[in-house]
């Protein structure tokens, strides 16, 4: 009985790999094909959005598989490529954007607003212990509160 469940779990596997990629959709040169699955590891599926393109079984994933496949055909560079890409669907279409100042600033944003928080927050704390102290009458005033609350 096990053995039948490994035969069909098998044959699951090898059809979701034959089904994964279309043979039709191949580029006929392998080093060309290569260079476009090694893109398509780069790509994010937009409606997926966690998954490249490559793994994404979403029709924009392969609509965009068919246009990496054409442009690599073109003889269009690696970088050429991408960037036809993110100036199609921006910067959020690659797994591993580029760095730039506008990235940096997004992800140093949250860091600098704690920072501040945390800063304000210690100055708060400093003057308030400065006022914690009670004048004479004060005290006398709160003792005489506290005895008659006992009686």
């Amino acid at each position: 009985m096990t053995r039948r469940w490994g035969l069909l779990a098998a044959l699951a596997g090898a059809l979701c790999i034959a089904a994964a990629a279309d043979p039709a959709e191949r580029l006929a040169d392998p080093a060309q094909e290569a260079r476009a699955r090694a893109i398509f590891a780069e790509v994010r599926c937009l409606v997926c959005q966690n998954e490249s393109i490559d793994d994404s079984t979403a029709e924009l994933a392969g609509d965009l598989r068919r246009l990496v496949r054409d442009q690599v055909k073109a003889g269009k560079s690696d970088a050429a490529v991408r960037a036809y890409l993110t100036s199609r669907y921006g910067e959020f279409v690659l797994l591993k954007p580029a760095f730039s100042w506008g990235n940096a600033a997004l992800w140093a944003g949250p860091f600098l607003v704690v920072g501040l928080g945390l800063l304000l927050l210690g100055r708060a704390w400093r003057r308030r212990a400065g006022e914690a102290e009670l004048s004479k009458d004060e005290s006398a005033r709160l003792a005489q509160l506290a005895r008659d609350d006992e009686a």
